[in-house]
């Protein structure tokens, strides 16, 4: 990947820098326009969207630009582009829609709102940059099947763990040898935390309670490992995946030893996670194979042990300082950090924090009254499992206990989402008998959350 930098470096030099835009101005999408406005040649940020456009204003003034335009129009936003200005505004469809732009970064964060974002930008030849693992988990393969019908590329970032995962996933295979699991690290898990458990630590780091919560209680990690699986054709070794934790003082190398040998061998491998191990932490690790004995000889030599498995691995994930380089990969490589392979092979379920009641609808995803679970995509379809990025605002047609597991049968649909409609969608193409093709599908007239 020490390419794009040249390539970047060269766009600058020739004043023709990739025109991106961003729709989220929230605690990552501000740091994201930090890198690029600050730390980047070769890549201008031309406008930002988000509800509150005084939250757009300030990510550019955080990443030192002040003067900036607001627009309500496309027109608006093109003459701005030309004369190289700076835009912000509350309507997204504004950025998908201007031709000057090459590529969307979508930092919404919001299943439903993104999905509306991120087809738009599709439709309209637009590469899309997710930031967004929730809604990727979701209805990604239907989203790049779009993707790949439009010539563009759809893509999840370097620099969050599932990306970072993914380059060490190619690295590993680039060399003959086999990848049998891609592992994440975690520092906690506890999948009753909620935003009022979470201020504290929200506070700290000036994000949301909630989103803070979603990584706490294991829904963000089973997303990070879903799509992970979804771009490597990789399973779960059971519902959930096994996410040891270990004691205090635990090394990386000795994740090797925490996973069934049989599991990982078995078809493509799996994903999984660990909790605790204290260095290097959060970083990401690759398990991998290879019978030639040659080969084993000398990785054994580099110090990568006698096998039968061998251990990769990244100490870090930088978040929004490597997002230059996914821009970079998709607009002038038109390769993908991270997209799925084709159909889904795990999914994120719905599983409940506490006794649900009949007639409760439910929160979003990181607050009061659900978690997320990976589970193999086979499993969901038969078992009619409620993906959870379908989950806020279902109304419960049953009780369930703590712990239990939501299906489609258990609620009643929100039922006028343009998500919804995309997850259909893909479960027909990819599910249904003798389903070959897709019928474009109407977009909304309006966004909504």
């Amino acid at each position: 990947m020490i390419i794009v930098d040249q390539l970047l470096k060269n766009r600058a030099k020739a004043d023709k820098p990739i025109r991106v835009a961003m729709v989220g101005a929230g605690f990552m999408g501000k740091a994201i326009a930090l890198q690029i406005c600050k730390y980047t040649q070769g890549v201008q940020l031309v406008a930002i969207s988000n509800r509150n456009v005084e939250k757009a204003a300030k990510a550019y003034a955080d990443a030192g630009i002040t003067l900036v335009n607001e627009v309500t129009t496309v027109q608006q936003l093109e003459g701005n582009i030309a004369q190289g200005n700076y835009s912000i505004t509350n309507n997204p469809l504004l950025l998908c829609e201007a031709k000057s732009i090459e590529a969307i970064i979508d930092v919404t964060g919001a299943v439903a709102f993104g999905a509306n974002v991120v087809f738009q930008a599709i439709q309209n030849g637009k590469h899309v940059l997710s930031a967004n693992a929730d809604l990727d988990g979701t209805v990604g393969p239907i989203l790049k099947v779009y993707a790949d019908k439009r010539g563009v590329v759809y893509t999840n970032i370097d620099g969050d763990q599932p990306g970072v995962i993914m380059n060490l996933y190619r690295f590993v295979k680039s060399m003959g040898v086999k990848p049998v699991l891609c592992g994440n690290i975690k520092g906690l898990h506890d999948p009753y935390r909620n935003p009022t458990t979470q201020i504290a630590f929200a506070k700290k780091w000036g994000q949301k309670p909630e989103k803070v919560a979603s990584f706490a209680d294991g829904t963000k990690i089973s997303f990070e490992q879903a799509i992970v699986a979804n771009g490597t054709g990789m399973r779960v070794a059971k519902r959930g995946m096994h996410g040891p934790t270990v004691p205090a003082g635990t090394t990386i190398k000795e994740v090797v030893n925490l996973f069934p040998l049989e599991d990982m061998l078995t078809g493509a491998g799996i994903v999984d996670y660990v909790v605790g191990i204290s260095e290097p932490a959060p970083g990401v690790f690759v398990l991998g194979t290879i019978d030639d004995s040659v080969q084993q000889h000398y990785l054994n030599l580099y110090k990568l042990g006698e096998g039968p498995l061998y251990l990769f691995y990244t100490p870090y994930h930088l978040c929004h300082f490597e997002v230059p380089n996914t821009i970079a990969r998709a607009v002038l490589l038109n390769d993908a950090a991270l997209t799925p392979l084709g159909k889904p092979y795990v999914e994120v379920i719905t599983a409940a924090k506490r006794d649900l009641n009949a007639g409760e609808t439910i929160d979003g995803i990181g607050y009061y009254m659900t978690y997320g679970l990976c589970e193999n995509a086979e499993v969901q379809q038969a078992e009619r499992l409620l993906p959870i990025g379908l989950a806020e605002g279902c109304v419960l047609k049953n009780n369930i206990p703590k712990d239990g597991v939501i299906t489609y049968d258990n609620v009643i649909l929100p039922g006028n989402r343009f998500v919804e409609r995309l997850r259909k969608e893909q479960d027909d193409y990819f599910f249904a008998a003798n389903s070959n093709d897709i019928q474009e599908p109407v977009i909304a007239d309006t966004l909504s959350m």
